[in-house]
């Protein structure tokens, strides 16, 4: 007799071809893709629960997931079953059964998003869907000075964009940096204890105006305080940010 489960999945995919992960009627999405395989496997409707939701074109090396089903399936099976399913680029890269209690939003202590830099006069032709191209040189020494100004436990509302699905909108980010992965490319670590609604591409866009010695870091930091999003900058493109991690106790 199949008894339910509770499994946890951890999800890398490409966000380009996706109107995001949050399942939409009409429109092709990372969870929507997910459901519909483990549908057919299972012969049963599935709801999955996602960390967190990642806007369209964002991708992720680590997204998870859970959702509960009645089967005498096992995780492997599942995971080889959706794999060979899914056309998109989807893949599961883990499957397990965890406790009856494990949600993968409620669950998660923290979350770990990179944003690429591309940093150079000329744009690429390959590899042009995975990160943000920026012509005039940036100041990286600058830019880590507002990643300093943002560690700690602040309200982030000069940084959310509208619809965000919070009660509160301070969070702790445990870590901020800039560093040069290659000598015209930049990439952008943040971890924190949750995020907004397109928060890290509005902290990126900020940072970049200090880069481009368009704000300094004192500006910065009263843009932070001033709690209101009209003051910070542009939203950096989805395409250069990955979701990288979320960590759980």
């Amino acid at each position: 007799m199949p008894l339910t489960k509770n499994f946890k999945i951890v999800v890398e995919y490409d966000g380009s071809p996706f109107s995001g992960w949050q399942r939409q009627t009409d429109k092709i999405t990372v969870q929507g893709e997910i459901e519909r395989a483990l549908g057919r496997i299972l012969n049963q409707a599935i709801g999955i629960s996602g960390s967190g939701r990642t806007d369209a074109g964002v991708h992720a090396f680590a997204q998870v997931a859970n959702f509960h089903a009645d089967t005498t399936m096992g995780p492997d099976d599942l995971k080889k079953g959706v794999n060979s399913l899914i056309k998109h680029p989807i893949v599961i890269r883990q499957c397990c059964q965890v406790d009856e209690n494990f949600h993968a939003r409620y669950s998660a202590i923290s979350k770990e998003y990179h944003y690429v830099i591309l940093n150079r006069p000329d744009p690429c032709a390959i590899g042009r869907l995975y990160q943000w191209h920026v012509r005039q040189p940036l100041d990286v020494k600058k830019m880590n000075e507002c990643c300093r100004a943002i560690t700690g436990t602040f309200d982030f509302k000069a940084f959310e964009n509208t619809g965000s699905p919070r009660s509160s909108s301070v969070r702790t980010v445990f870590f901020s940096h800039v560093s040069l992965k290659k000598p015209d490319q930049l990439i952008f670590k943040i971890t924190a204890n949750g995020f907004l609604r397109c928060m890290v591409r509005n902290i990126v866009g900020t940072i970049v105006q200090a880069g481009l010695n368009r704000l300094t870091a004192k500006e910065f930091t009263a843009i932070l305080g001033a709690k209101d999003r009209t003051k910070a900058g542009i939203a950096a493109p989805a395409h250069g940010l990955f979701l990288k991690k979320v960590t759980y106790s």
